[in-house]
């Protein structure tokens, strides 16, 4: 029979090295191993090839309202919320097996992923203290993140009525090619 730290030790650097793989800061692998600061900075730079990023994490619930990071903000929570309710899954288990799902449906659809691990666990961690929430839009059906404990009974996503800039950013602009038509 195995150890049971043994086996607890090397579960936990499955878990900080599929979080370094997917992008995540060093103080989420704080939060969610129990392994040192020392041994994570060392696997840390075995993964990736360079020391971890420093600076304070992205702390504010307001990122996740503007129009593209709240539909892909969306995204993720639906994919994390059914795998919690459909696969008993909870945890930082949960939060790689959904972002890895985000990341898969996003190259399918061709886009750039907006959402990084770090600000997905953010928007759990914001949504289990209840300071973010689910709510349906009226138009689509579908479900979105929006501020807690606020009115929205006549709620209307960003993909039903985009704002008028929505996705007209100067790179994605220069690389539209205007329409030539001709007369027959």
């Amino acid at each position: 029979m195995r150890n049971k730290s043994v086996v607890s030790e090397a579960h936990q650097i499955r878990v900080a090295a599929d979080l370094i793989e997917l992008g995540a800061r060093l103080q989420l692998l704080q939060e969610e191993t129990s392994l040192s600061r020392e041994r994570l900075l060392k696997l840390y730079k075995e993964i990736k090839g360079v020391s971890p990023s420093k600076g304070m994490l992205p702390y504010s619930t307001d990122w996740f309202m503007s129009w593209s990071p709240n539909i892909h903000s969306s995204l993720f929570m639906g994919i994390y919320q059914f795998l919690v309710k459909n696969a008993r899954l909870s945890g930082v288990g949960a939060l790689i097996k959904s972002y890895r799902l985000y990341l898969e449906q996003i190259g399918v659809s061709g886009d750039e992923p907006v959402l990084s691990i770090t600000r997905a666990w953010f928007l759990v961690r914001f949504c289990n203290a209840k300071m973010l929430q689910l709510t349906v839009c009226t138009e689509c059906d579908g479900q979105f993140v929006v501020h807690a404990n606020e009115l929205y009974d006549d709620y209307i996503c960003g993909i039903c009525r985009p704002p008028s800039r929505a996705g007209k950013t100067k790179q994605k602009m220069a690389s539209v090619v205007p329409l030539r038509i001709t007369a027959l």
